[in-house]
């Protein structure tokens, strides 16, 4: 490939989101391989303080994408985890899979390939995506780029980190119980979880989680969330979930006016862990906001049970640990202190020892949970609720290296901070994180809305309107690839 001088900076290349890049590759403006080189440039610069990204390939400037798309040029980043790339690393967070290269081609990234997104290396994630923070014995702590004592969140805290330092403007992520949209909230992002179905896993991820993990992007804006959807919607032979298909394009959605909607507020908390001041004054405000805007808003109770939404989470969490034996069996690696981390370790050993009754007992649950929820919000078009019950989180509070933890006290911490976005992986509606706040000290607060199963088009508009109401994309954290200057303040 010919080598041209890249006339555009760094400073530039930080301030534009995805669609932006886009259009300047469209126009000729700045070359896919030079945008390659100003990630590399961006990420060399502050991921030694954040560890976000843990491979830069060595083909980054060269890797493909398709000379067109909403997408055309723009440097993308793989969460090690879910979605693959075939020939790529892919180890999960873990010792278990060191050294581990994927066979498969997901067909998420055959679409982002598609779109003109480069994917040019991998983010941390922790031990198979289990923890609130991303940490693992393999790669270390990611810290946030808003303040480094702080937890980016998890467990696409790479992802998110990446994308809030400016190294790339959106990446791949994914979400089983909040790992998307918490993350969002910690980095002043936007979290999108689509629908269950809306988003192919396959061909070998068709139903992760039992339709309850579901993958796609960060990003930092609305209009880049909607032309992510239009790349990533649609399914594939073998897909295991029907869902309708929207009338249009979501980018379209941007241009059409919001209807008067009914919408439920959770003030409450919705479990034992009690919310921070911060939290439920961002809540209120919002809802204030879209009454204003001309909504029905009405305060809603928590819709389901807490006991029930903790033996569901333990349950879940000792099913997907049940086969790693099988997964090692096919590494020709054991299980034990060398591979796993302390929680994953008491974790395994836990679902070895339980019957398969409980299983049973655990998808009996999981039914109640979508029917109570149901029954308690069918008459609202959106939920607004927290995403979390705090502004941040402490670095090894719910990690997986922390041999504190007996398996009853790490369900409780993460049941705890994940009381208003699990339990919507479990119903399979969309739902986004909006950065729409800030705390006292500056740190980002995300307010999440809640669709009805299959809605995503109306997200989309209510989304634009707030972005539009309370703007965040001039907001910049302290650590950013785009002000060196400040940088040097926070090394060492």
């Amino acid at each position: 490939m010919e080598q041209v001088t890249c006339n555009m900076r760094v400073e530039e290349y930080v301030s534009y989101d995805a669609t932006g890049l886009a259009a300047l590759v469209n126009a000729g403006k700045v070359r896919p391989h030079e945008l390659a080189q100003l990630a590399r440039e961006a990420c060399n610069r502050i991921n030694g303080q954040i560890n976000a990204v843990i491979e830069v390939y060595d083909d980054a400037e060269t890797v493909s994408g398709a000379d067109e798309g909403v997408f055309h040029g723009v440097p993308f980043v793989r969460k090690d985890l879910g979605a693959s790339e075939r020939g790529r690393l892919q180890e999960r967070g873990s010792r278990l899979y060191k050294g581990y290269r994927s066979e498969t081609d997901s067909y998420f990234f055959q679409r982002a390939q598609a779109a003109g997104l480069r994917t040019l290396g991998r983010t941390t994630t922790p031990e198979f995506g289990l923890a609130g923070v991303t940490e693992s014995l393999l790669n270390g702590i990611t810290r946030n780029p808003w303040n480094l004592d702080v937890s980016a969140g998890g467990s696409s805290g790479g992802a998110a980190a990446a994308v809030a330092a400016g190294i790339v403007p959106i990446a791949h992520a994914s979400d089983g119980g909040g790992s998307i949209r918490i993350p969002a909230t910690f980095t002043n992002l936007v979290g999108f979880n689509p629908s269950r179905g809306r988003i192919s896993g396959g061909p070998d991820r068709q139903d992760s989680g039992g339709g309850m993990s579901r993958t796609f992007v960060l990003c930092r804006s609305v209009r880049d969330m909607a032309a992510a959807l239009d790349v990533f919607s649609g399914t594939f032979p073998g897909d295991p979930f029907v869902i309708q298909q929207p009338e249009g394009p979501y980018l379209e959605e941007l241009n059409l006016s919001t209807q008067k909607l009914r919408i439920g507020v959770a003030l409450s908390k919705w479990g034992e862990q009690d919310l921070e001041p911060e939290i439920v004054s961002a809540v209120s405000r919002s809802a204030k906001l879209l009454e204003e805007m001309g909504h029905d808003v009405e305060e809603i109770a928590p819709p389901f049970s807490h006991a029930d939404y903790f033996e569901t989470y333990l349950g879940l969490e000792l099913l997907g640990m049940s086969r790693l034996a099988a997964v090692a069996a096919s590494l020709e690696r054991e299980i034990g202190p060398a591979t796993l981390e302390p929680v994953s370790l008491e974790i395994y050993r836990a679902s070895q020892l339980r019957p398969l009754c409980d299983a049973a007992m655990t998808f009996d649950l999981i039914r109640k949970l979508r029917m109570d929820v149901a029954e308690a919000t069918s008459r609202y078009d959106l939920l607004l609720t927290p995403v979390t019950p705090r502004v941040s989180m402490e670095h090894e509070l719910h990690s997986q290296t922390n041999s504190s933890y007996s398996l009853n006290s790490w369900v409780e911490i993460g049941v705890a901070g994940s009381m208003y976005t699990f339990i919507f992986n479990i119903t399979g509606q969309p739902s986004v994180s909006l950065p729409l706040f800030q705390s006292d000290k500056g740190m980002p607060i995300g307010v999440q809305v809640v669709g009805r199963f299959g809605d995503e088009a109306t997200l989309v508009r209510l989304s634009r309107d707030l972005e539009e109401a309370l703007p965040w994309g001039s907001r910049r954290p302290p650590i950013f690839a785009g002000t060196p200057s400040r940088i040097a303040r926070h090394e060492g």
